[in-house]
């Protein structure tokens, strides 16, 4: 029988994105049994994919290779306890299977006695028996070394897959991260709060699986929780594949508001007229935000005191460490301090949030367009990244219109991103007209056939924003299809 994969596990094997795969299965151009793919099914959709070759088992032999030298064990493996238990847990399904191969080879050895017993001398008694011995001496002898099905026992231990119930979000717990932690870098919503064991809202049921606890925790679980599986994310890791439930955040406004002190970490330039502000929370105190949300700003300095109010650019992935773009404006106290030197490394920065609708929609792989002007970039910026972490689409494009010198400030990222992923587009264009630049990038996008049933994301100062959107609708994009960020 050939080896069966979960659809995220052969989606990461022939390096497509899942909802290509899901596609071709409601499409009936790929077979599943009960969500899951033969790696023989995989190889007739896949013929030109090399299984064998892909960069997870160039990932598994780097390991192997490395050994577990000390850059590994830091940073691609769990701790040695999690990993001891993993191994185990491997060792003890291994040893049913043998169980169950001993239990068919008995109850196949009982049927050759009973036919020799019972159809001793009648004509087919001497080919059932050889069938049987024929049948059981293949079934003991095995088949082939299959490498795919090496490949996902390997996989299983270095990253077991957690599904998140009900939405049936899927992701990968990867070296000593705990499962909020693995989570949280795969883009979902989860609920949580401190995410260092205090506050207890992480708490989710493991429904199948193990997990084991790989940091203390302050939260009381009861005895009746407990004995019912629930676990805190933050505090436990994988030990087997999982099936967890937990609530996620469906929209803005399942994210309470919070207040958090912050520390300046840096000020850098981004251009002559634009810095990134990098601010750093407290370890017991991250923001919850979902990407392309706000956030306010406030900063008690010599002058006094200043407040700004910012999109935040960076990816909910990382909540501690928060970034913000912020433009020069002398009618903008907040930026003035921050282009002056006033605000700099080590001030404190009292931050309150997040607040916004301009969030990624919980899609089905469709296409994703952004379009954004100027610093209209750092919403933009914080969705694509969200998007990438949670693999969302198989398909981006990012058009960015400059109306001042260093408009496009982060070109270098951009190209980065073309020509690292595939799908990956993004279209920059000089005007100095917001509106008039709106309409030429539209145009542009024109030649994209995926537009119209594309999610399309807008953001930038008011002229543009509105007359991108009326371009989009002349262009046939649905109402419902486009978000907007007006500045």
């Amino acid at each position: 029988m050939s080896h069966r994969l979960s659809l995220s596990r052969a989606a990461q094997l022939v390096g497509v994105h899942r909802s290509t795969l899901q596609k071709m299965v409601s499409e009936g151009r790929l077979a599943t049994d009960e969500g899951m793919v033969a790696a023989e099914e995989l190889r007739r959709a896949f013929p030109l994919a090399d299984l064998e070759g892909s960069g997870a088992i160039e990932w598994v032999n780097r390991i192997r290779e490395e050994s577990f030298g000390r850059r590994v064990r830091e940073r691609l493996l769990p701790s040695q306890e999690v990993l001891a238990q993993r191994l185990f847990a491997q060792g003890l399904e291994l040893a049913e299977m043998r169980r169950t191969v001993q239990r068919y080879h008995a109850l196949v050895e009982s049927l050759a006695a009973a036919l020799r017993a019972d159809l001793e001398g009648h004509p087919a008694q001497p080919r059932l028996a050889a069938l049987l011995a024929d049948g059981l001496g293949r079934a003991l002898a095995g088949e082939a070394s299959d490498a795919v099905a090496a490949i996902d026992d390997a996989l299983r231990v270095m990253t077991p897959r957690v599904e998140v119930r009900p939405s049936g979000h899927e992701f990968y717990v990867e070296g000593r991260d705990s499962v909020l932690q693995a989570g949280l870098k795969a883009g979902l919503r989860l609920s949580y709060g401190c995410e260092n064991g205090t506050c207890g809202l992480c708490r989710a049921r493991v429904v199948d699986g193990e997990a084991q606890r790989i940091r203390n925790h302050d939260y009381p679980l009861s005895e009746a929780e407990r004995a019912q599986g629930h676990i805190l994310m933050c505090a436990y890791s994988a030990v087997t594949d999982l099936k967890i439930e937990t609530l996620e955040a469906s929209g803005p406004q399942d994210i309470p508001r919070q207040e958090i002190v912050t520390t300046v970490r840096a000020v850098t330039p981004l251009g002559p007229d634009t810095r990134l502000l990098h601010l750093q929370t407290p370890r017991a105190s991250r923001l919850r935000f979902l990407a392309g949300q706000s956030a306010d700003l406030g900063a008690a300095v010599a002058a006094g005191d200043v407040h700004g109010h910012y999109p935040i650019a960076s990816c909910p992935c990382d909540d501690r460490n928060l970034h913000f773009h912020v433009g020069r404006d002398d009618a903008d106290a907040f930026a003035t301090d921050v282009f002056s030197g006033a605000l700099r490394a080590g001030e404190r920065v009292t931050l309150v949030g997040p607040a916004g609708d301009f969030v990624l929609r919980s899609g089905d792989g469709r296409p994703l367009v952004f379009l954004a002007c100027d610093l209209g970039f750092a919403p933009v910026k914080s969705l694509l990244e969200y998007a990438l972490s949670a693999d969302a689409s198989s398909s981006y494009t990012v058009a960015w219109l400059a109306t001042r010198p260093d408009g496009h400030y982060l070109a270098n990222q951009c190209r980065a991103w073309a020509a690292a992923l595939d799908g990956f587009a993004w279209i920059p264009l000089a005007h100095a007209e917001p509106a008039a630049g709106a309409e030429e990038l539209v145009a542009a996008l024109r030649e994209c056939p995926d537009l119209v049933r594309s999610d399309v994301y807008v953001a930038g100062p008011e002229p543009f924003a509105r007359a991108a959107e009326f371009a989009l609708l002349s262009a046939g994009v649905p109402a419902g299809s486009i978000a907007i960020h007006a500045s």
